[in-house]
């Protein structure tokens, strides 16, 4: 069962001159240790960080929160799996909505998927109940 869904679309631009103007205050804040190495390892930082950044506004809206309701930036972080795709790791108060939210003999499962095409980055989450038995 979904218990969430969440979008959002970001300008590549946007976060190039965030980059510019506040630099590693900025990455520090947002992004975590994992999230700004894969990034310097890109061809386009900002395009990566822009991808990750609407990761994580996209997730905060599936947990029905926004930005607004205590959930920091590196409590949501994007990783990859070998093949690419993306996955999404919560923590802190993040981990706990999801807990909260997840009905009795669930297990809860993100969902997460990315673009771009500049200058926009894109990212929808969703965010499902599984049966116990069945996440085994």
């Amino acid at each position: 069962m979904i218990l969430g869904i969440g979008t959002d679309l970001c300008n590549i631009d946007r976060i190039a001159g965030v980059l510019e103007r506040f630099g590693d205050r900025f990455r520090n804040r947002v992004f975590t240790e994992d999230e700004l190495a894969r990034a310097a390892r890109r061809a386009n930082e900002a395009a990566t960080l822009a991808k990750r950044w609407a990761a994580k506004e996209a997730c905060s809206k599936a947990l029905g929160t926004g930005l607004a309701m205590g959930i920091a930036w590196r409590d949501m972080a994007v990783s990859n799996l070998g093949s690419g795709q993306p996955q999404m790791h919560l923590s802190g108060w993040a981990a706990e909505r999801m807990a909260a939210m997840t009905p009795p003999g669930h297990s809860a499962v993100v969902h997460v998927t990315l673009t771009d095409d500049h200058p926009w980055a894109q990212a929808f989450v969703v965010i499902a109940a599984v049966p116990l038995a069945a996440a085994s």
